[in-house]
């Protein structure tokens, strides 16, 4: 076999592990486009060993453990990612400014379920692939020290034998069942509940049906109604949180006021509900991008909203229009 067809052999053996790579990666880093950076690293390391491959283990765990040392790299010098609500506690709906935009790379982004998630026509598989990339998990990931963080998302999220988490981190199963107590522990403390996105699912399509209706009609009354009573909304980058519908409401009357007029284009962000947001552009013509928008939907109420303002990177990345007209 020529090296030209041996090169294009390699890569298309590593090409298959790319989406579940990417969504191991982003569970460990937080951010998607970092995550694509590590499994871009992890498949030249890999091209470069091929070779020295000697198929003591499968290809698939090699990968792992090549992804997984890129990925405690990266963490070793990085600032924890966060959620605002992280930072500090919640705001005031009637405050009339949300603070200084901090800088990208403290905070958990969002991520397409293409780039993340494996392809999977079983239901049950798709329930459980989108619930373990849900934007509250991600986040309370974060919260782990990234030795535990891996132990935890390839033993409880990926489902490996302790045996087998041992080997890729050279350590022994003792370690690593350890290291699964602590994570655990520690994730009990964090609420990372939020329904994933079920789009023949009768209730949730009607949930969201109103939400559209009434943001997009600015109709606060009916908009409160569809809120959780715990309810938080938080807009990376910027600190500033909410908590209970009353704090919204003010916020959207007051210093929120520009989202009158906007309009919404449904993705799927984290296995949950989400909207490109576009507002009225300053032309007088037209909407331009605001925010990408995930929801968090809990007992038939949205719990969550989150709007990241990033949209020069987001809106490509999710395949959203520049603009609408």
């Amino acid at each position: 076999m020529s090296e030209l067809a041996t090169s294009v052999s390699v890569e298309s053996q590593l090409e298959a592990y790319r989406p579940e790579l990417t969504g191991y990666c982003y569970r460990m880093l937080g951010s998607v486009f970092e995550a694509e950076d590590a499994v871009q690293d992890t498949f030249v390391r890999a091209w470069r060993g091929f070779d020295r491959f000697e198929g003591r283990a499968t290809l698939r765990s090699w990968l792992y453990r090549i992804a997984t040392n890129v990925c405690l790299t990266m963490l070793g010098s990085a600032q924890r990612r966060v959620l605002p609500m992280d930072l500090g506690p919640a705001g005031s709906g009637h405050a009339t400014a949300p603070g200084e935009p901090r800088p990208d790379e403290i905070w958990v982004g969002p991520a397409p379920d293409s780039r993340v998630l494996p392809e999977n026509s079983d239901p049950a598989d798709v329930v459980a692939a989108r619930e373990s990339v849900r934007l509250a998990f991600v986040a309370a990931l974060q919260h782990l020290p990234p030795r535990q963080r891996a132990v935890l998302i390839l033993r409880e999220v990926l489902a490996w034998p302790a045996q087998e988490v041992a080997e890729l981190l050279d350590t022994s199963v003792a370690s690593v069942n350890s290291a699964l107590q602590r994570a655990r522990a520690t994730l009990a403390a964090v609420d990372t509940t939020a329904d994933v996105h079920r789009p023949m699912d009768d209730e949730q399509k009607a949930l969201l049906g109103r939400y559209v209706r009434a943001f997009e009609a600015y109709d606060l009354d009916a908009l409160t109604t569809l809120l959780h009573e715990d309810v938080t909304m938080s807009m990376p980058p910027l600190p500033l949180w909410l908590r209970c519908p009353d704090d919204i409401r003010a916020w959207m009357a007051g210093t929120g006021i520009g989202c009158r007029g906007s309009r919404l284009v449904p993705v799927v962000a984290n296995g949950m509900p989400g909207f490109g947001q576009y507002r009225p552009s300053v032309t007088g013509s037209g909407h331009d991008p605001w925010a990408l928008v995930v929801l968090g939907l809990s007992a038939g109420r949205v719990a969550a909203i989150t709007s990241f303002l990033d949209t020069a990177r987001l809106f490509p990345l999710f395949g959203l229009p520049a603009r609408l007209g």
